[in-house]
């Protein structure tokens, strides 16, 4: 005890001593403890190695670390500034290893530099962007850009676990690549690259929250409803829709234009020798796609116009006979026509001037054309009469015959649709063929023009199918017997069955979780496929001859089959029809927020401001909002 106290009072005595010197002599190589040389920022960073290495250049004007005690070194430390030298050297150690070999001889063979403050947060703040070279996977360390692939095959919920090991496999989950990649799996901004948004995780988030809440919408119908109409157009003749854009054709040869973002109205003016017709020819159909918008009238005239324009038609040509069937590809400029048997398909050149790409006559009158979806340097079209399907295909010659995709003697063809790589088609068994199973749907391969799949087992005819809209391994149909059926494309078999329209259905969509139907009877019935109920249903007068829905919007036409009705007293001064025969279009929009007004009817949440009401004229008797005292 005697002797360790008297080491402390010596240490003390040398210490107070040494404090005395460099207030009086501020010399530039300030002695340690022992006289040994040491700059201020000598004793800060010290390493054993460093030592060890110097202990041969330092032997002449500083004793051997063996005659210094432990202490003296905690004591210098404290003398410095630090609290804990022990902690920065294993610090120290740690950070060493990981430098390049180059950097730690750089090290080595200078003494270390005092660093301030500000530099130790500086190399922290940099050390931080850099993340770490090196992801602890349980006892060994990745490379971060294998550890990133790794994680390439982990889900949304596997990420956010992932996140909550450590600091390093945080800033790993959080890799915005892995949210971008999720984003777009997903169907959210397809196309967007990974500069397009500060943090991708938060985007996904937000996509999805507002999915669930479209989604609880669709079930309890909550949105706005709005009623395209056109009472100058007389009735009703033809509705199609894409990508927000929506076009109707009406009896007095006016075409109509609509775009559901902005709710421009426009007018598509027809060719100069419809408009010196009087009467003017009803439209027979219309098409429209993102870009290009297509109308056929009654006399055989079809025009195409540019939905950016809206004004004159882009391309016009004329058949000799009434255009029984029309379709436009859904993204490409490609126009397919029928009349009688004989189909044109039209479309630009590399140019961007329209022309006629095939002119094909078939052996019976046509009953349908589809271009098949999918942008090719040629478009192909899929035609039908009678109980023959055709391939036309522009890049052949018209010497050349159309492929034949089906043709069974006495089964006439009921309904078509296609795919970017398969044509279903119903199929009426009559005769010898009611024996075999009745009425089917064919699943046929466009690139094989082979038959993949027979699905269907039914008296009524097949009225509808839906192949294109439909998830990839589902198709969905309507028939003549009431009933609405989703099949499998893989096992064949049905996956639901329902009971939906009491006079046929007319047209169908679905999804991979609800389907919408429409009937003959003007019934919209919206089903939850999982459970096979009915959501909600709307009813118009007429038949449903158009519906078309995404992800928030559906639209909706109740066509006419009349297209002069009698008793309805249309005549010549006449420029408008009663409302119960002009047929109606509605636009539901279930992305509105149900805490706003903005989904109730404008004269429902009128306030009384003004003297008349919302578009019917209505005089507002008492203005109870702002009664004036007397």
């Amino acid at each position: 005890m005697g002797t360790e106290e008297d080491e402390l009072s010596a240490f003390r005595e040398q210490w107070q001593q040494e404090l005395k010197t460099n207030t009086k002599t501020p010399c530039k190589d300030k002695k340690g403890y022992f006289g040994h040389h040491s700059k201020e920022s000598s004793s800060l960073h010290q390493s054993a190695s460093f030592w060890e290495k110097q202990s041969s250049a330092s032997q002449q004007s500083q004793p051997t670390p063996k005659d210094q005690p432990q202490y003296v070194s905690i004591a210098e430390g404290l003398l410095d500034g630090r609290s804990s030298p022990l902690l920065d050297r294993i610090e120290q150690e740690r950070t060493r290893k990981k430098r390049a070999p180059d950097s730690e001889a750089l090290n080595t063979d200078a003494p270390p530099q005092k660093v301030n403050k500000g530099q130790k947060l500086l190399e922290q703040f940099l050390q931080d962007l850099n993340e770490v070279n090196d992801i602890p996977f349980f006892d060994v360390e990745l490379p971060y850009e294998l550890a990133l692939k790794i994680f390439h095959f982990l889900g949304r919920t596997d990420l956010g676990r992932c996140a909550q090991v450590s600091k390093s496999w945080k800033v790993l989950a959080e890799d915005e690549v892995l949210w971008h990649r999720l984003c777009l799996k997903e169907g959210y901004y397809n196309g967007a690259s990974i500069s397009d948004s500060p943090c991708w995780k938060s985007t996904l988030r937000d996509c999805r929250n507002t999915e669930n809440s479209v989604k609880s919408n669709w079930k309890n119908r909550v949105g706005s409803i709005r009623n395209l109409q056109y009472e100058l157009g007389k009735v009703l003749c033809d509705v199609s829709s894409c990508a927000g854009l929506v076009i109707a054709g009406y009896t007095s040869g006016d075409v109509r234009l609509w775009d559901t973002f902005h709710w421009d109205k426009s007018y598509l003016h027809p060719t100069h020798s419809i408009r010196n017709e009087t009467p003017a020819p009803y439209v027979s159909h219309v098409r429209v796609n993102k870009n290009i918008a297509t109308a056929a009238y009654e006399n055989g005239c079809v025009d195409v116009w540019s939905t950016e324009t809206c004004l004159e038609p882009i391309h016009q040509y004329q058949h000799l006979q009434r255009v029984h069937a029309l379709d436009l590809s859904s993204d490409s400029p490609a126009v397919a026509s029928a009349s009688g048997p004989d189909v044109r398909v039209d479309a630009p050149d590399e140019q961007g001037y329209w022309k006629s790409r095939r002119l094909v006559q078939l052996p019976k009158p046509v009953d349908g054309v589809l271009v098949v979806p999918g942008r090719r340097d040629f478009p192909l079209v899929t035609a039908w009469a009678g109980e023959s399907v055709y391939l036309l295909d522009s890049k052949w010659k018209d010497e050349q015959e159309p492929r034949v995709l089906h043709s069974v003697y006495g089964h006439p063809i009921t309904c078509v649709d296609v795919s970017p790589g398969r044509a279903a088609l119903g199929i009426k068994s009559c005769g010898w063929g009611m024996n075999d199973g009745g009425n089917k749907i064919q699943v046929y391969s466009l690139e094989t023009s082979q038959c993949e799949l027979t699905v269907g087992n039914s008296a009524g005819d097949f009225t509808c199918v839906n192949l294109r809209d439909s998830h990839p391994h589902l198709l969905v149909c309507g028939n003549k017997d009431r009933r609405v059926r989703v099949f499998d494309l893989r096992t064949g078999s049905s996956v639901v069955s329902l009971y939906a329209h009491h006079m046929g259905v007319t047209t169908v969509q679905a999804d991979d979780w609800k389907i919408v139907s429409g009937g003959g009877e003007g019934l919209v019935s919206v089903w939850e496929m999982r459970i096979g109920a009915k959501l909600w249903e709307m009813h118009n007068r007429h038949p449903v001859r158009h519906i078309r829905f995404n992800t928030s919007t559906l639209v909706t036409a109740n066509v006419p089959d009349e297209k002069s009705p009698r008793g309805a007293c249309i005549t010549d001064d006449d420029l408008t029809a009663h409302r119960r025969h002009r047929g109606l279009i509605c636009h539901y929009d279930f992305s509105m927020d149900s805490s706003t007004q903005d989904h109730v009817l404008p004269i429902c949440r009128s306030n009384y401001t003004e003297s008349s009401g919302y578009n019917y004229n209505i005089g507002l008797a008492m203005p109870y909002d702002i009664l004036n005292c007397p």
